[in-house]
């Protein structure tokens, strides 16, 4: 049977193997058509509305480009391809956005499939000889080949990085991916990039770096999904274990209806206003030089955010409801765990590459302490969040970001 073609806007023509696509085309993957890649940036960028299926099958291309470079063995190339293909069929409704949700209250993220891989594929992966648990394996980043998706270099990242910024229109996430991948080479030590792919792999790391406050961590995108979080928090409080599983396997469509006619009204109210464009805004965006940072490093869960909205509220006099507190991780260092491969002996990537210093620099000062309410309350709201939170007043640099 030939390959089936896909069209795809990034990469052009994409052939599926014919051995993947029972795959393609069953139900938990064609559900991720339905699954937006950005979850809330299109209330900031429009053309934001590209899915989770179209990240899956242009990384599954990609990995096809990177196993033909390898020289990999039939077997493992159909591994890694169908792993590529898989990879997000966990993702719950609008994607990053309900992973909290995910975590609070079945315990696991988006990268555990183990559950969906055999209860939906087993068969079907077992008809074409590629192991279940070898494909939750490679996912999870606990296979010897885990490195071509989920690593330093991963074809992950290349696909969504250049398809966030063609959909976004945002100039920032240019990567080489073809030139990257032909100078990476998988040995025994590991993965091994040669002097010639240096650039693109920087540009790699410039894109992540610039792509992050511009779309990824955009202030309207943040107050979307933390509006949407409560809505599902209200929503989901009274239901069954079995219940909150199926409310994060919905696709976004059908994941806003239920919101929407909710028996919660707080789930109604956030559902309608997401719906309608009518935000929350900020009363509080600080940067790391106005908090004690060592207090946010690693961000604070869901209910420990709502209960400092709580206090937040008692202190300003009006209700928790209408305060959302947004306190993600502070960046950590990127790191290339590879070896350059030059005419001397190999060296690291940061004893070759000067920038990676200042761009982990530049990732730690574009980190963000959100405080959202309505617009009605935000002088209120910020008084009260700054006397919680023990947060300074802005520097006079500081008010340009």
């Amino acid at each position: 049977m030939n390959p089936k073609i896909i069209k795809d806007p990034v990469h052009g023509y994409v052939e599926v193997d014919a051995a993947i696509l029972p795959l393609l085309d069953s139900p938990a993957i064609q559900r991720l058509r339905y699954v937006r890649q950005l979850g809330f940036s299109f209330l900031v960028y429009p053309g934001a509305s590209h899915s989770r299926f179209e990240h899956s099958v242009g990384t599954m291309h990609l990995a096809g480009v990177a196993c033909r470079q390898f020289g990999l063995a039939n077997e493992d190339r159909l591994l890694i391809l169908v792993s590529a293909l898989l990879h997000d069929v966990g993702h719950g409704p609008f994607s990053h956005a309900s992973e909290p949700l995910m975590e609070s209250w079945l315990g696991r993220t988006h990268d555990d499939i183990a559950g969906i891989v055999n209860t939906r594929f087993s068969s079907p992966l077992k008809q074409i000889g590629v192991a279940p648990e070898d494909v939750c394996a490679v996912v999870k980043g606990n296979h010897p080949l885990s490195g071509i998706i989920h690593g330093d270099l991963d074809v992950d990242r290349m696909d969504y990085l250049l398809r966030d910024a063609y959909y976004t229109g945002a100039p920032y996430g240019t990567v080489d991916a073809h030139r990257l991948i032909r100078n990476i080479h998988l040995t025994e030590e590991g993965v091994v990039l040669d002097e010639n792919g240096i650039n693109a792999a920087e540009s790699l790391l410039i894109a992540r770096t610039l792509m992050r406050p511009t779309v990824y961590y955009h202030h309207v995108s943040r107050i979307g999904e933390c509006m949407f979080q409560l809505a599902m928090l209200g929503h989901g409080a009274d239901l069954s274990g079995a219940d909150r599983e199926r409310l994060c396997m919905l696709d976004d469509a059908e994941c806003m209806h239920e919101l929407r006619n909710s028996p919660d009204p707080r789930a109604r109210d956030l559902a309608a206003r997401l719906y309608e464009r009518r935000l929350y805004k900020r009363a509080v965006y600080a940067g790391q030089d106005q908090v004690n940072a060592a207090v946010f490093q690693t961000g604070w869960p869901l209910e420990r955010t709502r209960e400092v909205a709580a206090e937040i509220a008692r202190a300003a006099g009006c209700r928790a409801d209408d305060i959302l507190v947004d306190i993600p991780p502070v960046p950590g260092d990127m790191s290339l765990e590879v070896q350059v491969k030059n005419r001397h002996d190999p060296m690291g990537f940061a004893e070759i590459s000067p920038r990676l210093g200042t761009l982990n620099q530049t990732r730690r000062e574009q980190w963000r302490l959100g405080v959202y309410t309505l617009p009605e309350l935000r002088d209120a709201v910020a008084e009260a969040a700054a006397e919680v939170l023990h947060i300074k007043k802005p520097t006079r640099q500081g008010t340009l970001f």
